[in-house]
């Protein structure tokens, strides 16, 4: 596999994420999505990593069959949340054996039912990072929040936390956010402090509004209010859906004309808007 900077280099990257179901009907609708998004040929594709760990094996079998099955290049998450540095090793290793090149290093949160797991032996993502320049000449990437971390007491403490833990990573995707003017101004803050490796912004074409607001909200971000009231006046799914597709593509479109080095793209494990905002991208077949 390529690694993401090597892709970067190249142009544009255009790239989705995938997350592991809990649910034998989610495992059905995966399928589904990876077979139909599969042709869109994607620069590459994230796999996220459950709250304290807890989709490992199941992050691991999706990773093993997007490389190996359909021949993609795979970022898989890991976390620092609960876990050791031998059980970080031994991931790497089961990774390395699916000629994985790419990693995503994150805190991670607990999960819900268990609030208080122990931290295990890496505090913060930046730490995870370094351990990982240890195991191998992976590509390296971190999170970035263009509208600052929820759990950061200020907006200037974040920029400076979030500087330093892109200062040693070797590339960034943000969270999903929806107006490009997030991703400039983080972009020029970050340039302020000295931080050069390119950063993917994140875009997500909504087809579940109160889904996405939650998510926002959970985040830390915004949900501007004129697509919310666009969204809640669509007389169909599909209407809405095409609502979410064309502001999805537009900001988009404004992204990379500002110089974002790619798109990352969160379809929430369905295949239909992507396809639909891949079309209006002139990526794929949109249908």
């Amino acid at each position: 596999m390529p690694t993401i900077p090597e892709l970067l280099a190249q142009g544009p990257t255009y790239s989705f994420e995938f997350y592991p179901p809990r649910t034998p009907e989610g495992d059905v609708q995966l399928a589904r999505t990876i077979e139909r998004l599969a042709p869109l040929a994607p620069s590459f594709v994230s796999v996220t990593y459950g709250a304290g760990g807890s989709s490992r094996e199941r992050t691991a079998e999706i990773v093993h069959q997007l490389s190996k099955g359909h021949d993609l290049t795979v970022l898989p998450h890991l976390t620092c949340v609960g876990h050791t540095r031998d059980e970080i090793a031994t991931l790497v290793r089961q990774y390395e054996t699916d000629s994985v090149q790419n990693l995503l290093a994150l805190h991670g949160d607990p999960p819900a039912d268990s609030p208080l797991l122990a931290e295990g032996d890496f505090r913060y993502a930046a730490e995870l990072v370094d351990f990982l320049r240890d195991q191998n000449d992976f590509a390296l990437g971190v999170a970035a929040h263009t509208e600052g971390h929820p759990l950061a007491p200020d907006l200037v403490s974040d920029r400076k936390h979030q500087s330093a833990k892109l200062a040693v990573a070797d590339f960034a995707i943000t969270q999903f956010f929806f107006e490009a003017e997030h991703y400039t101004r983080f972009m020029s803050d970050m340039s302020d402090r000295g931080v050069s490796i390119p950063v993917i912004p994140g875009v997500i074409p909504v087809t579940n509004p109160h889904q996405t607001s939650r998510m926002v909200e959970m985040a830390g971000g915004t949900f501007p209010e004129a697509l919310a009231q666009r969204l809640a006046e669509a007389t169909t799914p599909e209407e809405g859906r095409a609502i979410g597709v064309e502001h999805a593509a537009n900001l988009a479109r404004q992204l990379v004309e500002a110089g974002a080095p790619g798109i990352h793209v969160y379809p929430m494990n369905r295949w239909r808007a992507t396809t639909e905002l891949f079309g209006a991208l002139g990526l794929g077949t949109g249908g």
